[in-house]
């Protein structure tokens, strides 16, 4: 506990120009963070550009853990690619395999029908009640590549929410007591 002591200590002794000049950083380190996330949602066309796989629903073709890279293009949507899709009632993004898609001629709408590779049906009880098909509006964007088991940072601080606010206490009081 004694380097924690002395992070306090390093802090305290600051002058007000030095602690100002670490906010700033702290606030530089935080906005590249979001202008990097604003810029890829640019790229890809995609509200979420990458996400992870929460359980294990796909296996074995992504594992629980692993990064997904998403784009959304013009293109139509067809049967056996992946998705990630969000439904109204759940916070979280759904990535599952598109197993059926039926085109409307007339008013160029698309339903689509979804399944994890684990699951054994369909995915029309995971959608909002009284929903058969997903729109494309539900689409968040396709998965063009993946980083395994990556993610399972993301995973441990969703689960344990007291590691995130430790992690990120203490890149704070690193940022903070600097002397760069």
């Amino acid at each position: 506990m004694g380097w924690i002591r002395e992070s306090i200590e390093s802090v305290k002794s600051m002058k007000i120009r030095e602690s100002l000049f670490q906010i700033i950083s702290l606030g530089m380190i935080v906005s590249s963070a979001f202008m990097i996330w604003k810029g890829l949602m640019c790229i890809t066309g995609s509200e979420s550009p990458v996400v992870v796989v929460l359980s294990e629903s796909m296996e074995p073709g992504f594992q629980r853990g692993d990064i997904l890279f998403l784009h959304m293009s013009k293109d139509p949507i067809r049967a056996g690619e992946i998705v990630v899709f969000n439904v109204k009632g759940r916070d979280i993004p759904i990535v599952h395999r598109v197993i059926e898609v039926h085109e409307h001629q007339r008013t160029d709408e698309v339903d689509i029908l979804t399944k994890g590779d684990n699951n054994d049906v369909n995915d029309r009880m995971l959608y909002a009640q009284g929903q058969f098909w997903l729109k494309q509006q539900h689409i968040m964007g396709r998965a063009v590549g993946f980083l395994p088991y990556a993610g399972w940072a993301t995973i441990i601080m969703t689960e344990k929410p007291i590691i995130k606010y430790v992690l990120i206490g203490l890149l704070g009081l690193l940022v903070i007591t600097s002397k760069d």
